[in-house]
């Protein structure tokens, strides 16, 4: 089989690269095994604000507009409903943090996406004395639709291997990749977390942080926006909501906690009063950066070599920036900005 591309990974960043590779008609052939699942137990959602601190996302105004006509793409591509447009609330703990919205709302670099109005609380079964502070431009991608659909659409094609992919088989001729019966020009690592275990970019500054977050029931809610306070409370279908997520550096399992499960009801608790009932629990291992950047770009020894990693827990946003970012450097030499190029780090 001779291919432009070799893909390892098909969880969003997987999925964004492809995307370049499906629009620019060029061929290529993704492994994946299933090993690494923080694409799957991913909430989805688009936020161009850091609501903690009432700034920009990095890189906000040109990550957006990429996601939105991929995902665009996408939804008619696999002929499923991936992007629902659905406001989030920041809810505010008191008038300084309505203030600090205000304040907020006249920066040049936030006033397109953050409202200027003050949302009543209107719902009796939440505690928001205070209102909230609506962000616009917001949503979710239903990131396990998504990846679940494309893998299928990918095996249909025959373009998909569903095994581990064993980096000691790669064999470099020339200007040529050979991996058992194929022949590709470039192999780009998705990986995740699972990068781990690549003997190439192994030494790569990527910690993972472990995320757990809950799928409760609660007819009685009836919330029509994603709400964000000590945890993000966000619709799904049929009276269904996903609560998350946590935080844990230490952990690099993919097994649930009690632990994780008890610090997310806690917050729950103090957010809604009407009863509820826990349906599932789900855990999986962010990429993370220790700059909050991603690592894109080309090994520094080893030519064709590419990693497109690091996504973090903004991934829905920031894959498929990323990998134009990464598709326009291979094919048409175009630099890669200092603050994402892996070699920005010694490995």
């Amino acid at each position: 089989m001779n291919v432009d591309y070799i893909i390892v990974g098909s969880g969003l960043a997987g999925i964004s690269f492809c995307e370049q590779l499906v629009t620019h008609n060029k061929r290529f052939v993704v492994f994946d095994n299933s090993s690494q699942q923080s694409s799957l137990v991913a909430g989805g959602v688009y936020n161009p604000v850091v609501l903690k601190r009432f700034t920009p996302v990095w890189k906000c105004d040109e990550q957006l507009p990429l996601a939105m006509r991929q995902y665009a793409r996408l939804e008619v591509a696999l002929g499923v409903k991936l992007d629902y447009k659905i406001p989030v609330y920041r809810k505010f703990a008191s008038l300084e943090e309505q203030n600090n919205w205000f304040t907020a709302s006249d920066n040049p670099g936030l006033s397109a996406y953050l409202s200027t109005s003050i949302e009543k609380n209107t719902n009796q079964h939440i505690l928001a004395p205070y209102g909230y502070g609506k962000v616009l431009h917001s949503g979710r991608i239903d990131v396990k639709t998504l990846v679940n659909a494309y893998k299928k659409h990918l095996l249909d094609q025959g373009m998909i291997v569903e095994k581990a992919f064993d980096y000691d088989q790669l064999i470099t001729e020339d200007a040529t990749l050979k991996y058992q019966d194929i022949v590709a020009k470039h192999i780009v690592f998705a990986e995740g977390f699972g990068f781990k275990k690549n003997k190439f970019f192994e030494k790569l500054p990527i910690s993972g942080t472990k995320g757990e977050h809950l799928t409760i029931h609660s007819p009685e809610l009836k919330l029509n926006g994603i709400l964000k306070s000590g945890v993000f409370l966000i619709p799904i279908e049929n009276d269904h909501y996903i609560v998350g997520a946590t935080y844990n550096r230490e952990d690099k399992t993919h097994e649930v906690t009690e632990a994780a499960k008890q610090s997310l009801l806690k917050k729950l608790d103090t957010l809604i009063t009407c009863p509820y009932k826990v349906v599932d629990q789900s855990a999986g291992i962010r990429p993370t950066v220790k700059d909050r950047r991603p690592l894109v770009g080309e090994h520094y020894r080893l030519k064709n070599h590419f990693i497109l990693n690091g996504l973090g827990s903004r991934g829905v946003m920031i894959g498929p920036y990323a990998a134009d970012k990464l598709f326009q450097y291979i094919e048409n030499n175009v630099p890669l900005d200092k603050e994402i190029d892996c070699n920005r780090f010694d490995y």
